[in-house]
């Protein structure tokens, strides 16, 4: 049986880790970041693989860092073929990626070289592209530069968010996973170099980066929506008044003032774009619910304002 190592921490790699017990391939051990303050109250709060891990009564690791000589001890002591790695979130040094007797290798949610990095699932919505998928790669020190031994893909919907695609994903990921694990132990699946000039790359996305720019095009704007949904939420202002906008289509029309909503009311809140108009359909004012675009214009005189 391979003798494998896992590591991860949000719900994505938690459907890696759960493929692979369900194809009875139980972890010798499983790293995942330490519990982190989370809420209005900032309690602690454990992630979605430790929480997993320890209702599979698997062995936990949850160190600061992988560059401390006790958590790398423990982990050359149980000798593994793999370490499996899916968003854990904290850089492996070399020392530790030369380990296991085979490879760590990294499930990775993009078909790369494209769309390397901290947010491929956002990136690949916002540039509009038609399809994405996962990369098994085998991991060295640049970021996502690794070879891949295998991909799968899938098409974005229409209208799919990035919290949809991310969730369709895990899953592609925990399959792809099983279905060539043992064939990577057994050598019968060579990982490819990644062809340098194709590369693109996904920074990390931060609460700025959402904020929806009135003079872009209708149909960036609504690929931004979709992109940034359910984190961290697109969002605009009104009247000092951060909303957020979770719900959006795109069409042709006028070309009125970049941010001058045009038309409010059972269908939508109607703003005019650098190119074309976005009907936003749900929205949400700051501590208050979702609610759609016509309830909110119930609360909100919103008849030719301009979003800032």
């Amino acid at each position: 049986m391979t003798r494998v190592v896992f590591a991860g921490t949000p719900g994505f790699a938690r459907e890696s880790l759960r493929a692979l017990i369900a194809a009875g391939i139980r972890p010798l051990a499983v790293l995942t970041q330490p519990d982190r303050p989370a809420g209005r109250g900032k309690k602690l709060h454990a992630s979605a693989v430790k929480e997993f891990a320890e209702l599979h009564d698997l062995r936990l690791l949850q160190p600061q860092s992988l560059k401390e000589t006790g958590i790398i001890d423990e982990l050359v002591a149980i000798d593994a073929d793999l370490f499996v790695v899916a968003a854990y979130g904290l850089l492996l040094p070399q020392v530790v990626l030369d380990i296991p007797r085979i490879a760590c290798i990294n499930v990775h949610a993009s078909l790369l070289p494209r769309w390397r990095g901290a947010a491929p699932v956002q990136a690949a919505i916002l540039a509009g592209d038609d399809q994405t998928g996962i990369s098994l790669m085998q991991m060295e020190a640049g970021l996502d530069t690794g070879p891949v031994y295998a991909t799968a893909s899938i098409d974005i919907g229409e209208n799919e968010t990035a919290g949809e695609l991310h969730d369709r994903l895990a899953r592609l990921g925990g399959d792809l996973l099983v279905q060539q694990i043992e064939r990577i132990v057994s050598g019968k699946c060579v990982a490819d170099a990644q062809q340098e000039s194709e590369a693109t790359y996904a920074v990390k996305i931060k609460s700025a980066d959402a904020e929806l720019d009135w003079q872009q095009s209708a149909t960036e704007l609504q690929r931004a929506v979709r992109a940034y949904n359910p984190v961290p939420g697109a969002w605009t202002t009104f009247q000092g008044e951060r909303l957020k906008c979770w719900c959006a289509e795109a069409f042709e029309g006028t070309g009125d003032l970049p941010g001058r909503i045009i038309d409010s009311g059972a269908a939508g809140v109607s703003v005019a774009c650098g190119d074309g108009v976005l009907r936003i359909t749900e929205l949400q004012r700051p501590g208050r619910k979702r609610v759609t675009s016509a309830e909110l214009a119930d609360q909100l005189d919103l008849d030719r304002a301009v979003f800032d």
